[in-house]
């Protein structure tokens, strides 16, 4: 599979952390096993059971992720938290699915999260995410960071949001985020601190500087889970869409009905466009008129296979009085500039050289050993073409067999 460089999120119906889990298992469903063996190890074994299950949105068929109550949590690791019985039950918010309660205070959150045997990557993005998530809290109620009780956060279905959430991030480590726009909302929610105005305001602290757009759909579109791993994937910035060629993508759905659209999340999965990078070169340039054929052509040997040259093109022509001449024409990088003139100097007979520099626009070229020695390039399109060196063929007896040999390592 072509490797993922850039992920876009369209908040389309809004964005929680079930939802946009759920948009990734469906763009990438190889996840899956790593993902689930992540929950396995720091849910408690009687909290229930995570699902990933296809539902339909608005008539757009996207995957749905919750946890089923009363369902034992299958493990590959029974003894994990066995010793540890579920805490007693807290009120939290009310946001994409139902919620099955768990202990909320932010110490205990990241103890489970620090002494469960994760996937490599998964505790540090999920402290990160927590960690997020506290801060605010801390801000807005004016209490230390330690005292924090998430009432979002409290319940088990909400750590499973995180932690999965944190696992799949972890795979991703190479690529970029961007997000479109974010939904307003609008309305009154209810909440453990009594009604508060949508966005709440967990969220609104944590999303400072992104955009937002009001469709006129009222209800919480994005919850603070959702606002912690958005911006914990984009570094506090909506992100550049940056495009390429498109791979795949997936949809999660929230379960709200919204009225004249579907509550999704998309995720499109791009690969970069070939890289074309810019470079300086110098262009020297010279007339001979006063040098025979066979001497102009061992000079232009001897200056090709001089290392700091980088290609000699000869071009014929007429100069004054009707002479027959050549324009010796040579590629060097700048600071080979000095020695390259030298060598010109003295292989030929030519008493001056004009330069000047040029820049230049290269495909980044990757050398393939096959049957035969040849350059693959990555084209804008993100074709890839292979283009054999000539030497290569030089010892094929004929002109059909050397285009056949050639043909067969271009064209597999």
């Amino acid at each position: 599979m072509t490797k993922t460089s850039h992920i876009h999120l369209d908040a389309v119906g809004g964005i929680a952390g079930d939802m946009f889990v759920a948009a990734m298992l469906d763009a990438i469903p190889s996840l899956q096993q790593r993902i689930f063996a992540d929950l396995a190890a720091v849910l408690p074994p009687n909290c229930g059971t995570p699902r990933l299950n296809q539902t339909l949105t608005g008539g757009i068929a996207a995957k749905q992720f919750n946890l089923i109550e009363g369902a034992p949590l299958p493990t590959k690791r029974p003894h994990d938290h066995a010793h540890q019985a579920p805490p007693p039950s807290v009120h939290g918010l009310h946001h994409h699915h139902d919620h099955h309660h768990g202990s909320g205070t932010y110490g205990e959150m990241r103890q489970r999260i620090e002494t469960a045997p994760l996937t490599d990557g998964t505790a540090n993005h999920a402290a990160a995410i927590l960690r997020a998530l506290a801060e605010v809290e801390s801000n807005i109620h004016g209490i230390a960071l330690e005292q924090v009780h998430f009432h979002e956060i409290s319940d088990w279905d909400s750590l499973m949001d995180v932690v999965a959430a944190a696992s799949i991030i972890a795979t991703l480590s190479d690529v970029t985020w961007s997000v479109s726009a974010l939904p307003l909302g609008g309305g009154l929610v209810k909440t453990a601190h009594g009604l508060l105005p949508v966005p709440v305001p967990a969220a609104t602290a944590l999303l400072h500087g992104y955009t937002w757009r009001d469709d006129g759909i009222p209800g919480e579109r994005v919850t603070p889970t959702g606002a912690a791993i958005l911006c914990h994937i984009t570094g506090g910035a909506s992100g550049i869409h940056r495009g390429g060629t498109l791979i795949t993508s997936g949809c999660g759905a929230g379960s709200r009905v919204l009225p004249g659209m579907p509550n999704i999340l998309r995720a499109s999965l791009f690969a970069d466009e070939a890289q074309i990078g810019a470079d300086v070169l110098c262009v020297l340039e010279c007339e001979i008129d006063d040098m025979t054929g066979e001497e102009i052509a061992q000079a232009s040997d001897k200056l090709r296979a001089l290392a700091p040259i980088r290609d000699v093109t000869l071009i014929p022509g007429m100069g004054k009085k009707g002479r027959p001449l050549v324009t010796l024409r040579l590629l060097a990088r700048p600071e080979d500039l000095d020695a390259v003139i030298r060598e010109v100097l003295l292989e030929t007979s030519t008493l001056g050289v004009r330069w000047h520099k040029a820049e230049r626009h290269i495909l980044t070229r990757t050398p393939y050993h096959g049957t035969l020695r040849a350059k693959h390039a990555q084209r804008p399109n993100g074709a890839t073409t292979t283009k054999v060196e000539s030497d290569e063929l030089s010892d094929i007896a004929t002109l059909a067999a050397r285009r056949a040999a050639k043909s067969r390592e271009e064209n597999p």
